[in-house]
């Protein structure tokens, strides 16, 4: 195999759960936070997109 073709190939890293709870996080503080979401909505809107991000990463 070339230097180039294993360049490219990115090894699989384990996407822990600690990972995708702080990234869903901060989309949701962000929706807060630009008056998209109001504070009361944060448990079920948080469970939405904490499990699409899981979905994602975990997905291939």
């Amino acid at each position: 195999m070339a230097a180039d073709e294993k360049n490219r190939q990115s090894p699989r890293h384990e996407v822990t759960d600690e990972a995708i709870f702080k990234v869903a996080k901060e989309i949701v503080v962000k929706f807060i936070e630009v008056g998209r979401l109001t504070p009361s909505a944060f448990e079920e809107t948080f469970d939405r997109v904490y499990k699409a991000i899981e979905r994602t990463v975990r997905s291939k």
